[in-house]
């Protein structure tokens, strides 16, 4: 289990240090051209447009991970320590993520407009947001990607290796692209459930790791107070954890105009970006240790089995 440990570690450190790759270089963006090309309603009859969700997500996600698995399953140890990080790292963005949020902040800093940089990261239309709804979309994105972007893919690559990650990837890459509640309703509906499964479990853990940085910080009781009471106000089941613990932990409220408020706004959000920023890394890094950590121990019960037998 020491292997996976430094692939998982590695895979961060490419990501900080390497960013991501062009979109004409990059197996996301040709994931999604896929996606794009099938995923149209219009292609399909309504009558079938659920079982077409259905069959095309499957195999969407099974073409995409299979590579991964048959990487995985193959490589030798050398070439493992070598190739399997950046092939981690193409299944999460950490440093993609922190760089479109900077990009808002940027444009609203130098024009007082970053409704164009928000557009790439929330469906929400951008031009009737006022310059704290501008930087709310862009940290609620922030807050909600930690599980989606970051912990998730750490979590599957842990369970199920890289062909885990990319599984994970391909359902995740769906839900943002057709799981909407418009004309992509029925053919989105599988992929969305899908995510909404998948993430579970690393929301929570994302939200462990939370309760822990904010215990260091000492706002642990204001995260832990508008989790309970925030958190539902969120669609589905996920990202509404991250979202509330950091909307309480940072002392800030995250609004969707008209849909919900996360949180009490005791600052602006301009002045707790970087604890936002801090919030998220420190969970990136938190959430890998205990990752680390259960590997590890499962390394070492399989271990003294063997020794047993």
């Amino acid at each position: 289990m020491v292997l996976p440990v430094l692939i998982i570690w590695l895979s961060l450190l490419a990501d900080r240090v390497a960013g991501d790759p062009p979109n004409r270089y990059h197996p996301v963006a040709w994931l999604g051209r896929f996606i794009g090309w099938w995923g149209r309603p219009a292609v399909y009859p309504e009558k079938i447009r659920r079982f077409a969700g259905f069959f095309m997500g499957i195999l969407t996600a099974v073409l995409f991970s299979l590579p991964f698995f048959i990487l995985d399953f193959y490589l030798p140890v050398w070439a493992a320590i070598v190739a399997a990080p950046f092939l981690l790292k193409i299944c999460l963005a950490w440093r993609c993520l922190e760089e479109h949020v900077a990009n808002v902040e940027n444009a609203l800093s130098l024009d007082g407009d970053g409704r164009s940089e928000v557009g790439m990261l929330v469906s929400r239309d951008p031009d009737s947001l006022s310059e704290e709804e501008v930087l709310s979309a862009a940290y609620e994105s922030m807050s909600e990607n930690l599980t989606d972007s970051i912990v998730s893919p750490l979590f599957y690559y842990s369970l199920l290796g890289l062909g885990g990650a990319a599984f994970f990837r391909a359902s995740n890459t769906m839900d943002a692209m057709l799981g909407y509640r418009d004309e992509r309703i029925k053919i989105g509906w599988f992929p969305a459930r899908l995510d909404d499964l998948l993430n579970f479990i690393p929301a929570r853990l994302a939200g462990l790791s939370l309760v822990i940085w904010f215990a260091v910080k000492g706002s642990l009781g204001d995260a832990r107070a508008v989790l309970k009471r925030d958190r539902k106000k969120r669609a589905g089941p996920n990202g509404g954890v991250t979202m509330s613990l950091i909307a309480g932990g940072c002392g800030i409220a995250f609004i969707k105009p008209g849909v919900y408020v996360v949180g009490d706004k005791k600052r602006s959000l301009k002045e707790a970006g970087a604890d936002i920023r801090d919030a998220v890394r420190a969970a990136t890094i938190i959430s890998a240790v205990i990752l680390s950590l259960v590997l590890l121990a499962a390394g070492g019960i399989v271990f003294r089995f063997l020794l047993c037998l």
